[in-house]
């Protein structure tokens, strides 16, 4: 199985973007339960309008989180382009029988989410430079961070469907979960973790088009309780950038999935029977 993914840079330094490029683009051979064999280089860059060590400091980023994947990166391809883009074509290997789909949610599901939320409203936040160091740190941490050991300590467990959260958000990526699995879904906002001033941010009104744009798509299909107001509406559908893994499994083996990876894993919802909405937020 082959997927690719690139993008702008979302910080300021080119070696996290870098590293941040190469995990999302590995995400999605993680998402599938496969395992990652090798990886091309995707790149833009305006070579004549930014120094030449930028690019390769993108690149070392890419290459050093491969080799944590435990991958080559063998090749690539480069144009010149007014803005800078990174990314990788990631092959990967897996059983046909044992790949993990976004469909197969069983009624009574726990939904777990491998990592906090809110890269979108940070990166928003990071280009308008009004955040704290610290808070940028520990969002790049989070982004940077393969969805390897999820994913690994997964496979011990009866997993019925899986995805990763990337660019149309947790509610996004449930909607099509559920969708395909002709199910209905229950999240608890309370129960979501959000990564440091990410609350803060949006209260001031620091939202990325992407995550207005999900939220604008998703109100057909998802009902939000009264109490959450429209701030806490878009925090549910933030666009993410290499975020965790969203997984639908029996509830018994979500509590020990959750205990195997130190409880950084949380449980945010459950499958239900089919409803007139795809998604129910509380």
């Amino acid at each position: 199985m082959q997927t690719v993914d690139f993008f702008t840079p979302i910080v300021d330094d080119p070696y996290q973007f870098g590293q941040i490029a190469a995990a999302n683009s590995l995400s999605d051979i993680y998402a599938m339960g496969a395992k990652p064999l090798f990886a091309l280089n995707i790149v833009g860059y305006p070579i004549n309008d930014l120094p030449k060590n930028i690019l390769t400091e993108i690149l070392q980023g890419g290459a050093d989180k491969a080799e944590e994947a435990g991958i080559p990166i063998v090749g690539g391809h480069s144009v010149d382009d007014k803005e800078p883009k990174y990314g990788l074509v990631v092959t990967g290997e897996i059983e046909e029988d044992k790949i993990w789909k976004n469909s197969g949610a069983n009624v009574g599901d726990a939904l777990v989410l491998t990592k906090p939320l809110g890269t979108g409203i940070i990166a928003t936040a990071i280009k308008k430079g009004n955040i704290l160091q610290r808070d940028i740190e520990t969002a790049v941490e989070s982004m940077a961070r393969l969805n390897r050991e999820s994913a690994n300590t997964l496979k011990k467990y009866n997993v019925n469907a899986v995805t990763d959260v990337s660019g149309f958000g947790l509610l996004g990526h449930l909607k099509e979960m559920c969708d395909n699995s002709g199910v209905s879904s229950e999240i608890n906002f309370n129960d979501l973790e959000f990564l440091p001033s990410t609350f803060e941010l949006a209260m001031e009104g620091i939202i990325p088009g992407g995550t207005k744009r999900n939220l604008d798509y998703l109100r057909e299909f998802v009902s939000f309780n009264d109490h959450l107001d429209q701030t806490q509406q878009l925090l549910a559908a933030d666009a993410q950038t290499s975020g965790g893994l969203l997984i639908s499994i029996p509830v018994d083996e979500a509590r020990s999935f959750i205990k195997d990876l130190n409880g950084e894993p949380t449980i945010v919802g459950q499958i239900i029977e089919k409803q007139p909405y795809l998604i129910k937020v509380n």
